[in-house]
């Protein structure tokens, strides 16, 4: 999805990868961070439930 948008941007511009290998590196990054933020709520939701 994202990650070949990147690469084409970086191929595009005519550098030499490296910024595309970076925005990669960033977006998985992110998505790491909010794939373990939902894990976490989802394992403590019952700390928080409203009966």
């Amino acid at each position: 999805m994202g990650q070949c948008a990147s690469r084409q941007d970086a191929a595009a511009v005519g550098g030499d990868g490296r910024k595309g290998c970076l925005a990669v590196a960033r977006e998985q990054r992110s998505r790491f961070y909010i794939f373990r933020r939902c894990v976490a709520m989802l394992i403590c939701w019952h700390k928080y439930k409203k009966i």
